[in-house]
């Protein structure tokens, strides 16, 4: 039990409350309300004298967008399916045609529809294609950002029991990991077969859920038996606090505010949610780089759990033979 005295207490819960919220509202509130293009992905096939024009276009905006060239739409549209950029612009006879990806992020698709036509001449048709569309059960394609939330916090959640109930070395290691398993069997039960707004591989997605939450739930356990109980809470500001309003799921990292992006997309949400996009649409493309990172924070967790562990069975026996000395027997 605390020592500090109840006036005390009383005020750090006042101080410490607002704080907080304060966190919260600044890491959900100002990515949000920043939202512009920072080195975006797009591509422009076409004749190069016919495409030149589109593309200095997008180039004027200086940092605002990273410009892929293709010489055709076909080459266009390949790249899009392998993740390499967002939508692209094809200048043909009858017209420019935006070839969009809404799978991959809704809020870009309708950022680059609007940008090329207002920039066409009076009068222009502008075709709009959706190359990879999201399933029917998830039109606006939001599956993705509305799992990265129920992911992270049963992570934690995982973390802080393993950590709360006592349990040590291998046998937490298990635990997180059978939880995890259990997590993304439900999850993908729940999204794919139940609801059907995800259209990939099905096992291949219950493996996504599974290591998403493994992550989370090994990096929270793993700062847990480093730091102590307050590794619980620092893990837990790591991936709600921060994880989840950094990680571009709901829009893309490249639209949030520097390096806001970069870094959500090395915290678990933001890595999990670009793995789901990937094996629930893209067929993979693109899956490896955030893969890499859950496994990174799952193997980096798991290990330091099972070092605390050892390292606490190691110190009890010193403990153990220490006994207190019986008082003498009266006479």
């Amino acid at each position: 039990m605390s020592t500090a005295s109840p006036a005390r207490r009383t005020i750090a819960v006042m101080l410490l409350i607002p704080a907080v919220a304060a966190l919260a509202l600044w890491a959900f509130a100002w990515p949000a309300a920043r939202l512009a293009p920072h080195d975006l992905p797009i591509g422009v096939a076409g004749p190069a004298s016919a495409a030149a024009p589109l593309e200095q276009r997008f180039e004027h905006r200086q940092g605002a967008f990273d410009v892929h060239r293709y010489d055709d739409e076909s080459a266009a549209r390949e790249a899009i399916e392998d993740r390499v950029v967002y939508g692209a612009v094809a200048v043909t006879p009858q017209g420019p045609k935006v070839l969009t990806a809404t799978a991959a992020s809704p809020v870009v698709a309708q950022l680059l529809r609007e940008s090329v036509t207002a920039g066409a001449p009076p009068g222009t048709r502008v075709a709009v294609e959706d190359v990879v569309a999201p399933p029917a059960g998830d039109p606006r394609g939001s599956a993705p950002a509305s799992s990265v939330l129920p992911l992270a916090l049963a992570g934690v959640a995982a973390g802080g029991m393993v950590t709360g109930l006592g349990l040590r070395g291998a046998r937490s290691a298990a635990a997180l990991t059978g939880a995890a398993v259990f997590v993304g069997v439900s999850a993908t039960a729940i999204a794919h077969s139940g609801l059907g707004i995800l259209a990939g591989d099905w096992w291949t997605e219950a493996a996504a859920f599974t290591l998403t939450t493994l992550a989370v739930g090994a990096g929270v356990a793993g700062l847990a038996a480093l730091l102590g109980p307050a590794g619980i809470g620092l893990g837990a500001l790591l991936i709600v606090l921060l994880g989840n309003p950094f990680s571009g799921v709901a829009s893309a990292p490249e639209l949030l505010p520097e390096p806001v992006g970069l870094v959500g997309e090395w915290l678990p949400p933001g890595a999990g949610g670009s793995l789901l996009r990937s094996v629930a649409y893209f067929d993979g493309s693109g899956a490896g780089g955030p893969a890499l990172t859950l496994s990174l924070w799952a193997a980096l967790g798991l290990t330091a759990v099972l070092i605390g562990g050892g390292r606490r069975r190691s110190v009890a026996p010193a403990f153990a033979t220490t006994r207190p000395v019986e008082p003498a027997a009266a006479g």
